[in-house]
């Protein structure tokens, strides 16, 4: 299985570094599997964030996550993103852009890394709502319960994350983006715009993919009850299937396959904007990587290549996590990516004002992933271990 899923990972990375090797030498190759690695560390929260979605889908969306998904998290947000922003910010059409990063790698850089405040804006206040609503929902399992707990309660209260998003914006805009180190000056103004984009994006993207979501599962309960009050009535039964074989010799196609087609077509909406939002969180996550990696190359062939291995990886780590029910059995895991993600959203608002080394980003998130993982661990051993003395005084108590 594991041959399987990451097969299409391990070919493209030969690949890869072959390509790198023959384009720009042992210098490219070295460069190519850093930056490879860079996105691997810095993204591995964001497989366990996409896990938690993917499984919601069936395997021909997860086949889709796999295929287009890649080509827009390598090409869409590792080649052509850093393209448009630098068309955008510098005003230039998107064919100089494109000759600025071939030709003059050094003012594109420049020109990406001024762009800076609006991207880590608009990706941290993003990353922030996706914590902000984990954190704030009431869970019936809990990691750190003496924090969960208490803010649980406080996210009874209507739209609160949207008010902390805002605050936690407004203070970015007034503090770390009064006076900038990338690109100098005053950023207030573009931070707060930059960060409303962000908040619309994902009130926008993930209420359409909760909406359809909610939807289908109201559909497939309501056939969950007209099967079972079918069951419980066989003359019933007996007589609607006459009456629908009636209906379907005189040209009357049952009411039963428009229902089945509108689930069908409810599955295949709410599956959709879940593949949406999927990348739009991508999207958030490799902005990060994507600023880091000019600390490696200045050329976007380079970078794309080596971040595009990496994002391949953290694919097949997602469907690997989902098709061995991972989240199901190590039940903190998504918890310890959700506090990693709000981790990542406050530093990407730090890092308006302030460099942030990326091996700190990253570790910050291995570490929250890995005590999360442990704490399932114990918790599993405590489990077993507790059922094992259930069985042991039963069997005690049934002897005597």
């Amino acid at each position: 299985m594991l041959l399987k899923t990451f097969g299409w990972s391990f070919a493209i990375t030969v690949i890869g570094l072959a390509l790198a090797g023959v384009l720009w030498g042992w210098k490219g190759l070295a460069i190519v599997g850093i930056l490879s690695i860079l996105e691997i560390s810095l993204s591995f929260d964001n497989a366990v964030i996409n896990a938690g979605i993917l499984r919601k889908m069936n395997a021909f969306w997860q086949k889709i996550f796999l295929t287009v998904g890649i080509l827009i998290a390598v090409f869409g947000m590792r080649l052509v993103f850093p393209v448009i922003i630098v068309a955008i910010t510098a005003k230039l059409s998107p064919v100089e852009a494109v000759d600025l990063a071939i030709n003059d790698k050094d003012k594109y850089e420049h020109l990406v890394t001024a762009a800076h405040p609006a991207i880590a804006a608009f990706g941290g206040i993003f990353l922030l709502m996706i914590f902000l609503d984990f954190i704030f929902e009431d869970r019936d399992i809990r990691w750190l319960g003496w924090l969960e707990k208490p803010l649980a309660k406080l996210g009874r209260l209507d739209t609160f994350s949207v008010v902390v998003a805002l605050v936690v914006l407004l203070i970015s805009a007034t503090t770390v983006a009064t006076d900038v180190a990338h690109g100098g000056g005053d950023k207030s103004s573009t931070v707060l715009l930059a960060g409303v984009a962000g908040l619309v994006t994902y009130l926008i993207v993930g209420g359409i993919s909760s909406y359809f979501e909610d939807k289908l599962e109201e559909e497939e309960e309501d056939d969950d009850e007209a099967d079972e009050a079918k069951g419980a009535d066989e003359d019933g039964e007996e007589t609607k299937s006459a009456a629908n074989a009636q209906l379907n010799g005189s040209g009357g196609s049952g009411g039963r396959g428009s229902s089945g087609a509108s689930v069908a077509g409810l599955a295949g909406k709410a599956a959709f904007f879940l593949f949406l939002y999927l990348e739009v969180i991508d999207a958030s996550f490799s902005f990060d990587g994507v600023i880091g990696a000019f600390a490696v190359t200045n050329d976007i062939f380079e970078m794309a290549l080596g971040l595009g291995i990496g994002a391949m990886y953290i694919r097949s780590l997602t469907v690997y996590l989902v098709r061995r029910g991972t989240l199901d059995d190590y039940v903190y895991l998504e918890h310890g990516a959700h506090y990693a993600i709000g981790a990542l959203a406050v530093i990407l608002l730090v890092t308006i004002k302030y460099e942030i080394n990326e091996v700190i980003t990253g570790l910050v998130g291995v570490v929250l992933i890995a005590a999360s993982y442990w704490s399932s661990v114990v918790r599993n051993r405590r489990m077993a271990a507790a059922g094992e003395g259930s069985e042991a005084k039963t069997e005690v108590t049934s002897g005597v």
